[in-house]
């Protein structure tokens, strides 16, 4: 079993990866939609490579005398040949249980695990005009949408409109939620935490997704650390299924 080590790696990684790039939109808990067919395409190249090395094994293995052919083999010749390829180290094997937990067992998206441990935003955008928001009420906008306009909008868009907003919650220490989402620019290595803060609303249960319809609650000078996370009074919050993107771009 040990000559076709590199083909079951390659054949696993590659399934793993098309399991959850062409089968499925499981990637997106990973990387941006536009990877997909990279994705899909490394996935394609793996499985080929595998059944390139396997084939080839065998290939090895029939020529070595290793393959049962119904004949009769010399014992020293078998023995021989036993030991003239090197397959590399057992430890090897465990190479094979992330690709395994990636086909069998694909972890789930960052949540607020991964948004608490997000440092504050800081204003590095500046302070500016923002284009007219178009009509809809409620507008629903992204979390990052939302959050640019209510810190660095000189010209207040934000002011009077009842917008929806869709995220996880997160708790902060003080009994204060959020709607919260994490913001991505390639993949969920980079990912950054945005969130908005709900207030005269009950707060759900951490890392439910819910949408909540509100108002915007102006806070802090613009531009500033003080507008930072911005605010929603809560007209409604409703529970919703986590989308099949869980990630903003950002």
């Amino acid at each position: 079993m040990r000559r076709y080590g590199a083909a079951v790696l390659l054949l696993l990684t590659g399934g793993a990866v098309l399991r959850i790039s062409l089968f499925s939109e499981l990637y997106l808990r990973y990387v941006q939609a536009g990877l997909r067919p990279y994705l899909v395409v490394s996935g394609v190249v793996l499985v080929v490579l595998g059944v390139v090395a396997a084939l080839t094994q065998r290939a090895e293995a029939e020529a070595d005398g290793h393959v049962d052919d119904g004949g009769e083999h010399d014992g020293n010749e078998q023995h021989g040949h036993g030991h003239s390829h090197g397959h590399g180290p057992r430890i090897a094997w465990l190479l094979t249980l992330p690709a395994l937990a990636l086909l069998l067992f694909p972890p789930p998206a960052l949540g607020s695990y991964s948004a608490d441990r997000e440092a504050a935003q800081q204003a590095a955008q500046g302070v500016g005009a923002f284009p007219a928001l178009p009509a809809g009420n409620p507008l629903k906008l992204t979390v990052g949408e939302f959050s640019s306009r209510a810190i660095f909008d000189s010209g207040r868009s934000l002011k009077g409109r009842t917008v929806s907003l869709t995220g996880f919650v997160t708790h902060g220490d003080d009994g204060t939620w959020y709607v919260t989402r994490l913001l991505v620019s390639c993949c969920a290595a980079d990912a950054a935490a945005g969130k908005v803060e709900i207030r005269d609303a009950d707060a759900p249960v951490t890392d439910t997704w819910v949408t909540v319809t509100g108002t915007w609650v102006p806070k802090g000078k613009l531009g500033s650390d003080a507008a930072w996370p911005p605010v929603l009074d809560a007209g409604s919050v409703k529970k919703v299924p986590e989308p099949s993107n869980p990630y903003e771009k950002r």
